[in-house]
């Protein structure tokens, strides 16, 4: 379900990227392929230097069909970006990709909590936020981070994950899961 980045995916990601429902939505935008080889590299170089973590969404025949990325970590705590291309809206890729993403951050790095900033115009991300059961909106309870994201216009809702709420969620999951006999993701 994800992998980590590399260059043979970015005219597929690129392609994705560049649909007029994707675009805008896009954390870092690249206006060209070349652009996004540039980008892609570069993200790959901060991901060796500790600076961010960024995935590449896969399909169930493995391939590219978004990324997820935390940027700007800071004291264990970091901004997630997400986007996932039109063909791949409402198919269920969005909440199985993050939990893996969370179980990554979470567990195999020191990752304490996960901001997610969210235009208040962005219905389909605010719904897709609103849909995780150990999310909670944290304009009031982080306000320094708040500010710094509504710095110029209030135009973002602040959202948080952290450890503390995503583990026992995760180890709900897992028990349910077993007195059904489902798998867990």
């Amino acid at each position: 379900m994800l992998k980590t980045r590399d260059l043979h995916e970015v005219p597929v990601l690129f392609e994705l990227m560049s649909h007029p429902e994707v675009f805008p939505y896009v954390r870092h935008k690249a206006y060209s392929v070349d652009e996004f080889y540039f980008m892609t590299k570069k993200m790959m170089e901060d991901e060796e230097n500790g600076k961010l973590i960024s995935r590449t969404i896969l399909d169930e025949y493995q391939q590219p069909i978004g990324t997820i990325n935390l940027f700007d970590i800071e004291d264990n705590f970091g901004f997630l970006a997400t986007w996932i291309g039109k063909p791949y809206f409402g198919k269920g890729y969005n909440k199985p990709a993050k939990e893996n993403f969370f179980d990554e951050l979470f567990f195999s790095n020191q990752i304490e909590g996960i901001f997610m900033k969210v235009r208040r115009t962005n219905t389909r991300s605010l719904k897709a936020a609103l849909k995780l059961p150990y999310v909670a909106l944290a304009n009031t309870t982080y306000p320094e981070v708040y500010q710094k994201v509504n710095k110029t216009e209030d135009i973002y809702d602040l959202f948080v994950i952290t450890k503390e709420h995503y583990l026992p969620y995760k180890q709900f999951a897992s028990v349910e899961s077993a007195s059904t006999g489902e798998e867990v993701s």
